[in-house]
């Protein structure tokens, strides 16, 4: 807080700031002013001027107004950090479209049923798909046949727990020992690559069913891309909290039988078929009996 005082010396007036930043502070040197029998000590004592007629004191003239320093000019605004692109999304199916030309009924070769003891509960799981009926045969144009059979595989984990990658397309889905691969726990993929780009209408897989249990975050995608990182087409998607990573999807997960689970490509041309899980209601492994790619060479 400033205060300034107004003193006149000798006809001439003064004045002499003080300086305070606590009101009490500054009570207290106005009482010790008061209270010196000195006066202010002046540096310089200015002459005084001759008396004028008698009048009316002359009222000193106050200091000038300070100039008021210019407005600070505002600093641009800092650009907002750059937020990073996101990793781009598989794109959905496109919608079915009825296939050109002749059509013919495809009855794939189910194995025989194998549930052993007692099935692991399904629990709380949101997106378990309830009364679901198997789908026994479908229609695909003339000439359709299982293209990945026999084709090269490969995985996110290349040293399988139980089984080769081989079984994965040698064209047995039966879910007896010796006939499933077993992959590492958590989030795992298998990939077959037909050798070229073919339009695909359905592929058809088989996880362990031997007993019945439900695997997670089902992710189904084709791409002419081995890496999968472009052209990207998911054509089913049960990872309904996108907890892998990969985008949530709507689709439902089902209690494993022999008849596995047939999905919908609709047509799209890709070369690589990749398959998703992670773990499944009895354990954290992943686990795949056959994977069938119905499309026309």
């Amino acid at each position: 807080m400033k205060k300034t005082s107004l003193i006149t010396l000798g006809g001439i007036a003064a004045s002499l700031a003080v300086t305070s930043c606590d009101p009490l502070e500054l009570a207290k040197d106005k009482a010790a002013a008061s209270a010196s029998a000195s006066p202010p000590a002046v540096s310089a004592p200015a002459t005084p001027a001759p008396a004028p007629a008698p009048s009316a004191p002359v009222a000193a003239t106050p200091p000038p107004a300070p100039t008021p320093a210019p407005a600070p000019t505002p600093a641009a605004p800092k650009p907002a950090p750059a937020t990073p692109a996101p990793t781009p999304a598989a794109s959905p199916a496109p919608a079915a479209a009825a296939p050109s030309g002749e059509q013919e009924i495809i009855k794939p070769n189910f194995p025989k049923p194998m549930f052993i003891g007692t099935p692991v509960p399904a629990g709380d799981i949101p997106n378990l798909e309830s009364g679901g009926k198997p789908v026994l045969e479908f229609s695909a144009p003339k000439g359709t046949v299982n293209l990945a059979l026999k084709k090269p595989v490969t995985s996110s984990d290349p040293a399988p727990i139980i089984g080769d990658l081989t079984l994965v397309t040698d064209g047995d889905a039966d879910g007896a020992d010796g006939s499933f691969v077993e992959l590492a726990p958590g989030h795992q993929w298998v990939q077959i690559d037909l050798g070229a780009s073919h339009p695909i209408w359905k592929v058809l897989a088989w996880h362990y069913h031997k007993n019945s249990v439900v695997y997670f975050d089902i992710n189904v995608q084709l791409s002419d891309d081995p890496e999968f990182k472009t052209g990207v087409t998911s054509i089913y998607n049960s990872d309904h909290d996108n907890s892998s990573g990969l985008g949530a999807g709507n689709d439902k997960v089902w209690v494993q039988t022999n008849h596995g689970r047939l999905f919908d490509a609709k047509g799209v041309k890709a070369r690589y078929v990749r398959l998703y899980s992670n773990g499944n209601t009895a354990s954290e492994l992943n686990h795949y009996c056959e994977v069938a790619v119905y499309g026309t060479p």
